[in-house]
């Protein structure tokens, strides 16, 4: 169940269709899917990628993607704080950024032209496409993160980073993750 903020004015929007009708209105598509199979820390890669096949081939053909693999990030993950770091960088893609949460979390930033910058809480059963150019930065936290999420692809190499050295994520480095009550 996303949430997403604006840091800056300190609002938040909570409602799936309000979040959906603002992130669409920006060009960035968001959906959530059924996410009701729980996997173990075992978990494969095909594994998981079979449990949502009925889902991803239908939307794959669709939007001409090609591959996909998982992304697991936990506590125990090698050079976690070198990975983070990548990853909280402003960057942008020459192709669009899917992701599909089968479990855990994880922070899109955004710093869309003429707009302040917002992000996004996504959780299990959220999906986000970051157009191609888009300038963001994602946040897995930096206390035991937890994200397990598909990656789909057109070609892998349009997801290498393309940094922007701007240095925008600078400014929100101590913005801690929205939490829904309950």
């Amino acid at each position: 169940m996303a949430i997403l903020s604006f840091p800056e004015s300190g609002e938040q929007i909570k409602e799936v269709h309000e979040i959906r009708n603002f992130l669409n209105s920006n060009g960035i598509f968001f959906d959530q899917w059924t996410c009701n199979v729980v996997f173990d820390a075992a978990a494969t890669t095909d594994e998981i990628l079979s449990a949502y096949q009925k889902d991803l081939n239908p939307f794959m053909e669709q939007g001409g993607y090609q591959t996909a693999d998982v992304i697991s990030i936990n506590s125990l993950t090698e050079n976690y704080d070198q990975i983070r770091a990548k990853f909280l960088a402003e960057h942008t893609h020459s192709e669009d950024e899917i992701r599909f949460f089968v479990d855990g979390q994880g922070l899109f930033w955004f710093n869309l032209e003429n707009k302040p910058v917002f992000n996004l809480l996504c959780e299990k059963g959220d999906l986000i496409s970051v157009p191609a150019g888009t300038k963001h930065w994602f946040d897995a936290g930096e206390v035991q993160p937890f994200v397990k999420a598909i990656r789909i692809f057109i070609d892998m190499s349009g997801w290498v980073p393309e940094y922007t050295n701007a240095q925008t994520e600078q400014a929100f480095l101590n913005f801690k993750f929205p939490v829904r009550e309950v």
